[in-house]
């Protein structure tokens, strides 16, 4: 079982090995965290071209060096011998690496998600069935919707004017509990 942790990669080095569609969506995603992005494949998809101007582009194969001070790697091709090469690397570099589709070759897996503003909703299966993970994401989608991004503005902002009051943990979740369950009916 793996421990679920949301990474920070704001301003951090993300290497990504493989210029396909999934390459392109990793992007897409890192780049919405503000991660600074390097992108290794001899060709690319449209989407990456797209995108080419926001990252480091390098229209070549992968090399061990390309790592550099790299926080996370995710290798996303196609190619399973080049797949368990970046993961040797990262792991003997103490670098987390994540393989697309390959739970055995990653420190770390990637949930399904759902962002309503600052609210995530996270669903893994530890890399055993992404498709079931997918599956959950879309009735989570449905279910939670966009005003569930404002109620975390809401009630952090009330959180902030109960520690100011001096109010505890205990104090302030049993009150919180409260106003979403009142909400809720």
């Amino acid at each position: 079982m793996g421990y679920m942790a949301n990474l920070i990669v704001e301003g951090r080095e993300v290497l990504i090995v493989g210029g396909g569609e999934i390459a392109g969506r990793k992007v897409q995603d890192l780049l919405a965290a503000k991660a600074r992005v390097t992108l290794v494949a001899p060709r690319v998809c449209a989407e990456i071209e797209d995108l080419a101007d926001r990252i480091q582009l390098y229209r070549r194969p992968y090399q061990a060096g390309d790592i550099g001070n790299a926080f996370v790697v995710i290798a996303a091709t196609d190619d399973e011998e080049l797949n368990a090469a970046v993961s040797r690397d990262c792991t003997a570099r103490n670098v987390l690496v994540n393989v697309v589709d390959r739970p055995a070759l990653c420190t770390f897996t990637v949930p399904a998600t759902v962002h309503r503003g600052d609210l995530t909703i996270a669903i893994a299966t530890n890399g055993r069935c992404p498709a079931l993970a997918s599956i959950l994401r879309e009735e989570l989608e449905e279910r939670y919707g966009t005003e569930y991004g404002e109620l975390v503005e809401r009630f952090a902002q009330l959180r902030r004017e109960m520690i100011a009051q001096g109010w505890k943990g205990p104090q302030i979740r049993a009150r919180l509990v409260e106003m979403y369950q009142a909400q809720e009916r």
